[in-house]
């Protein structure tokens, strides 16, 4: 089945030309099914490059799935033009009164801030304590991933040495978990952070689980018992270039960064990116919105 978008997005254009199949508004407003509703705060300064990321992997599923974007408010940015946003967007104030299926809230290059010091701090905290009663299952990547933990457990980030970039190995700890059905013993994922929660500090917590792990990457999904909030510490919805996009903008910018580890050919930045991590990637969305929320959401949104 389709996603459901607007026809004039940009993203639309590229799906179309990957063979993602994409449906317009007017056309899912005449199937009798109930879409299952999305919404993707987007806290990436690249707004267009995420959604079409997100867009996607949540396109490649079975399911009808209707999006909506959502940016704060209380943030302007600085890398996606206001006509773009205003056209596509709203903000947690325009739905605050909805209910959603899922809610997907992704990473932004804060990590270096203290979490009360992101001056969309509070709208955040406002957005995943709504999410509570008016989202069945929220999906919090990579610093969201952290501020979640923060908010809801008071779990705490702390920074590395060395900013964690490039492909890594790593294992599920569990092949039961809904989440985890189907992956492989080893499989891979990209990271981009400048710092990471710990096991020991997750462990802690009686009412969350870590999924997978990676010897160099340390944790990469935690989950909730109830299956309600996901905490994916890494990036697996990027596409090949963006880490690439991301070491081009740090060199150009004099911080000399390393090379993305395992990620271009003989590690050679010269030669291609490998894209190692695309069948995760789907492989952990689908199960997301096809073993997590069509499976457990209510059919009357209301009821949540």
């Amino acid at each position: 089945m389709p996603i459901n978008i607007p026809d004039s997005l940009p993203a639309a254009r590229t799906l179309e030309s990957e063979n993602i199949f994409v449906i317009t508004e007017n056309r899912a407003s005449h199937q009798d099914i109930r879409p299952l509703r999305i919404a993707i705060l987007n806290l990436m300064p690249t707004k267009i490059d995420t959604e079409t990321q997100l867009l996607r992997l949540l396109g490649d599923t079975p399911l009808q799935v209707e999006i909506e974007l959502l940016q704060t408010a209380s943030h302007t940015s600085k890398n996606t033009s206001a006509e773009h946003l205003l056209k596509f967007y709203k903000t947690y104030y325009d739905v605050k009164n909805e209910r959603f299926d899922g809610l997907i809230i992704t990473g932004a290059p804060v990590e270096l801030l203290d979490f009360e010091d992101v001056n969309y701090w509070e709208e955040l905290c406002q957005i995943m304590e709504w999410s509570k009663t008016h989202v069945y299952s929220t999906f919090h990547i990579c610093w969201a991933a952290q501020a979640g933990l923060y908010y809801h457990y008071g779990i705490p980030k702390h920074l590395m040495n060395d900013k964690l970039s490039g492909i890594f190995e790593h294992s599920p700890t569990t092949l039961f978990h809904p989440l985890t059905r189907g992956f492989d013993d080893v499989f891979y994922a990209p990271h981009s952070r400048n710092s990471e929660v710990k096991a020991e500090d997750i462990e802690k917590i009686k009412c969350l689980d870590i999924l997978a792990t990676s010897k160099e990457a340390g944790v990469y999904i935690v989950a909730d018992h109830a299956c309600r909030n996901f905490f994916i510490t890494g990036h697996s919805e990027y596409s090949r270039m963006t880490l690439f996009n991301e070491y081009s903008r740090d060199v150009l910018k004099g911080i000399s960064p390393k090379i993305p580890v395992n990620y271009f050919e003989d590690d050679n930045p010269q030669l291609n990116p490998i894209c190692k991590w695309k069948s995760h990637a789907n492989l952990l969305y689908g199960n997301w919105i096809n073993n997590i929320v069509y499976q457990h959401t209510p059919y009357n949104l209301s009821e949540l």
